[in-house]
């Protein structure tokens, strides 16, 4: 019987990692049951790069903005250069934007700055919101929350490995977090409580590859197909069956990302 499908919500498919064997990799993913995959533009310089694997790629979706890592080495973005890259009908989403204080607090203005740009895009397209947070929990509490009472978007937390409180936050705007291998890490027993916690219809999976490899993979180049492992760690915490977790997760992404959604039906 086939694998069943599952989504790997967020992935870098334009990394170098991924250059000598791209169509291996997503090969890999879709026989793991991964079929669908969307690949994040972290520069918008490198926008092109991953339109073109998008088009070229049936299984693979993308979302464009300004990493808030690159937010001090990059232009400012504006809400016109997002609202027209989001004309693509492959482009189901806006980011990642965030805010990064672990690795570059020096630019902690310009990322706020970055990040409401990014955020005004959402709303105006209705495209949900890819969020990168790191050491800035209470920051990026309070500014989802500001923002949202200027005006309701979609939101998801990816990557999700920050408190329980952040979780909360997020979760009382509607928004949805996102489960990476981190998830299946031995001493991630804290992240996986504050999952636990989550209602599952407001869970996604993702790898970030090539970044963050689940177990037993961990230390490893991380490919979407992978996205099967941590999806296992997540039904095991929820206590459901894999296919019933799988299920659930795709139709949390078809609902957040509705635009994949309704391109996959035409």
């Amino acid at each position: 019987m086939p694998e069943p499908q599952i989504v790997d919500s967020h992935c870098h498919l334009d990394f170098p990692q991924f250059t000598e064997n791209l169509d291996g990799v997503i090969t890999r993913a879709v026989t793991a049951g991964v079929t669908r995959m969307v690949t994040i533009c972290t520069k918008l310089v490198e926008i092109e790069q991953v339109q073109k694997i998008a088009d070229t790629h049936a299984p693979v979706f993308f979302a464009a903005g300004t990493h808030p890592m690159n937010v001090a080495d990059q232009p400012m973005v504006s809400v016109e250069d997002l609202l027209a890259l989001a004309k693509h009908p492959k482009m189901i989403g806006i980011g990642e934007t965030g805010l990064d204080y672990h690795y570059t607090v020096e630019s902690m203005a310009l990322q706020k700055t970055s990040l409401r740009i990014h955020i005004e895009a959402a709303r105006r397209t209705g495209l949900p919101l890819i969020i990168h947070a790191r050491a800035a929990d209470a920051d990026m509490a309070e500014l989802l929350r500001e923002e949202y009472q200027n005006g309701a978007y979609s939101c998801v937390m990816h990557c999700f490995s920050s408190s329980a409180e952040l979780a909360r936050a997020a979760l009382d705007l509607g928004f949805y977090l996102s489960m990476s291998g981190i998830a299946t890490f031995k001493k991630s027993q804290e992240l996986r409580n504050i999952f636990a916690a989550a209602p599952v219809d407001r869970i996604l999976v993702e790898t970030d590859a090539p970044y963050l490899a689940p177990m037993p993979h961990r230390g490893k180049t991380n490919e979407p197909a992978y996205t099967a492992f941590t999806a296992r760690v997540g039904a095991e915490i929820y206590g459901l069956e894999y296919d019933v977790f799988a299920r659930q997760t795709s139709e949390n992404f078809d609902r957040l990302f509705s635009k994949a959604a309704k391109w996959t039906s035409q």
